[in-house]
């Protein structure tokens, strides 16, 4: 099974989004839709950063092609995409210099091969942890039901305590486990 890299979806979230903190992005939207009805799971993530020039999109999907100085090699993209392609699925990217960046990745919903979501409360709090100042707006819908966080508002909430202090962590973990349980979604 070619998916055995990585084993949940969401790890490939939480590298997307690494994607938009190196690129400057002061909001990153994180949207997964379940429709089950199609057939399809949808995860994309969206941000304001830098973008990328059209020469860079025409090589993302490139393994050797990477902006990082560490290493020659940027995985994250290309793997998610061989994810959803083994699974009937694609990738599509859109970006723009100076405007961010538009991923958008889809999968047969119920195909064997698709590695299961993973767990989002956590990857949320990795994702907080590692840049607490981005407004992330976290969306997951399953049929009729949604759950929707908003980082800035609770921000706005704390008036002026860090995301990053360890009780709010803990917090927005139960915060996002319990709206995801209380919406039918099961991670």
């Amino acid at each position: 099974m070619g998916s055995d890299c990585v084993k949940e979806l969401s790890l490939h979230i939480l590298d997307i989004v690494q994607n938009s903190v190196k690129a400057g992005a002061s909001e990153i939207e994180i949207a997964i839709n379940e429709d089950i009805e199609n057939n399809l799971l949808t995860i994309s993530v969206n941000d304001n950063g830098c973008g990328m020039s059209k020469e860079f999109l025409s090589t993302v999907r490139d393994p050797f092609s990477t902006t990082r100085t560490t290493r020659k090699v940027g995985m994250g993209i290309s793997l998610f995409e061989a994810a959803a392609v083994q699974c009937g699925g694609h990738l599509d990217i859109e970006s723009e210099q100076g405007k961010g960046t538009k991923l958008s990745v889809c999968f047969e919903y119920d195909n064997i091969d698709r590695a299961p979501i993973g767990n989002m409360a956590e990857t949320m709090v990795t994702i907080i942890m590692g840049e607490p100042n981005i407004n992330y707006v976290y969306k997951h819908k399953k049929a009729d039901k949604e759950f929707v966080f908003v980082a800035d508002e609770v921000k706005a909430a704390l008036d002026g305590v860090p995301l990053d202090t360890p009780e709010v962590l803990n917090w927005i973990r139960d915060f996002i486990s319990e709206g995801l349980s209380d919406a039918g979604i099961n991670m």
